[in-house]
């Protein structure tokens, strides 16, 4: 499709949410502890090993593709120069885009898939949804840097007694 995901567990265990939410299209941030050779990766003299990018997520059952088990798809909306696979991540989900639904076609899937994520960015976009102490990777495409969301938990590294 060309529209890369973080493809995450459904593990009520781990996320007692993901059982009971609606399944369908969210929005919000998504934070990634990026290993130290990775392009993206915090500066050493950053005070968290964690990057917080935009996100778009889709909860269900991909019925175009006729899944049986349900999933988590995670699309930063970001275009990285490097793999990230099986780096720590982190999500607050804002905001409800849409209801899954069925396709009968591909082409059909992937509009509704980029209109998902013009409707982020959009959402994201707002001072009061764009998180406080300029916690964004540099590289992020919004136009407030510094906004009014307290996403400090989106950061904080593991080790710290609040976490």
């Amino acid at each position: 499709l060309g529209i890369p995901t973080a493809n995450l567990p459904v593990d009520a265990t781990i996320s007692p949410w993901i059982s009971s939410i609606s399944s369908g299209v969210y929005y919000g941030w998504a934070s990634l502890q990026l290993p130290p050779s990775h392009p993206e990766s915090p500066s050493s003299s950053s005070c968290s090993p964690y990057v917080v990018f935009p996100m778009v997520m889709s909860i269900g059952y991909n019925p175009f593709y006729n899944n049986t088990e349900r999933s988590a798809e995670v699309h930063i909306l970001h275009k990285f120069t490097a793999d990230f696979y099986d780096a720590p991540m982190r999500l607050l989900i804002l905001g409800f885009i849409r209801d899954e639904k069925n396709y009968d076609s591909l082409e059909a899937l992937v509009k509704d898939i980029n209109t998902d994520c013009d409707v982020a960015r959009t959402s994201l976009d707002r001072k009061a949804w764009v998180p406080q102490g300029g916690l964004l990777h540099p590289a992020v495409d919004v136009r407030e840097k510094q906004g009014d969301l307290d996403g400090s938990w989106l950061v904080r590294p593991n080790d710290s007694p609040s976490a």
